[in-house]
């Protein structure tokens, strides 16, 4: 039987200020110095998904500096993902007080079966359902499927997490984004039972071209990461050659899934450019014109950001 663990402990004094909420990434033996800022965009950008609440690197950057440094490299703004009920609340609240940043808000996967554990999926859930109700709250995310992290006797928890968020994105009429790993079919399979809502993104798409074509086909967005860029990772480059290019998003997952030739040291949505240069060049089109498009998908998903 996999262990379960317990939702996370908030940082004290979240639960009463969401903007007191951290995590922090371990260093281990990673560089942890932050790259160089990349040559800036002539065409903003926005950086799809990321988790600005973890700090990482030698000292962790604050929201306002992770911001300035985006928009000195001309990424215009940032959708901040939650994982937890905590996560969630400090998303909600970084897009409140912060032009640049609209939330998505979610129970992760992996933490659904620890809520179901502790008898707390229900409750979980209900505070997701309030926070989608506020107005730059536009996704429920990330929420899905994984198979790699949780064994089957966690995987209901799962099922029930995912069909219940896909209800509050049509509920609210916001996006979803979709945490799919290992889970391929799953997640496809359940999308069609259950009906996606109009505007699905695969956060950090992991499939090949044949998933990409049958996403293209339902008008599934995918949002690439750093990983696209990983020598190994020709399956994301021959999805990203055949995905529609209104279907193409731009994402860090910061601090993950930094692109090379930074690998392993901290992300940040400052470094969206080098992705984008390298998405680029990979479909054999100008830079300036894919950065229009990608501007013009994450509006069409998930609103202007400035109001």
């Amino acid at each position: 039987m996999t262990p379960v663990p317990e939702p996370r402990v908030p940082y004290p004094g979240a639960a009463s200020d969401p903007s007191q909420y951290v995590r922090t990434r371990e260093k281990g033996s990673r560089d942890v110095t932050y790259p160089a800022s990349p040559e800036p965009l002539a065409v903003p950008v926005y950086d799809n998904h990321a988790h600005l609440e973890i700090e990482d690197g030698e000292a962790g950057l604050s929201l306002d500096e992770q911001l300035e440094r985006a928009g000195a490299v001309g990424v215009a703004g940032v959708v901040q993902a939650g994982g937890d009920i905590e996560s969630s609340r400090w998303s909600a609240w970084a897009a409140a007080t912060h032009p640049r940043v609209l939330a998505a808000v979610a129970i992760h996967p992996n933490e659904a079966p620890a809520y179901a554990a502790a008898g707390r999926l229900d409750e979980a859930i209900a505070a997701i359902d309030e926070l989608a109700a506020q107005p730059r709250v536009r996704a429920i995310g990330e929420s899905g499927l994984d198979f790699f992290r949780t064994g089957a006797d966690g995987l209901p928890a799962q099922f029930e997490s995912f069909e219940a968020h896909i209800a509050l994105a049509k509920k609210h009429a916001v996006a979803m984004q979709i945490h799919d790993r290992d889970a391929h079919e799953a997640v496809l399979e359940t999308l069609a039972r259950v009906g996606a809502p109009e505007r699905t993104v695969f956060h950090c798409f992991s499939g090949d071209a044949g998933m990409a074509r049958i996403a293209g086909e339902q008008g599934y967005y995918l949002s690439f990461a750093g990983n696209v860029t990983f020598k190994n990772a020709q399956n994301l480059r021959d999805a990203l050659a055949v995905i529609p290019r209104e279907l193409i998003l731009v994402e860090t997952d910061a601090p993950f899934l930094t692109p090379v030739p930074h690998r392993g040291r901290p992300n940040a949505p400052y470094l969206v450019p080098v992705t984008v240069r390298f998405m680029a060049a990979e479909l054999g089109v100008d830079v300036d014109e894919l950065c229009a498009q990608l501007a013009a998908n994450t509006v069409e998903v998930y609103g202007a950001f400035e109001d």
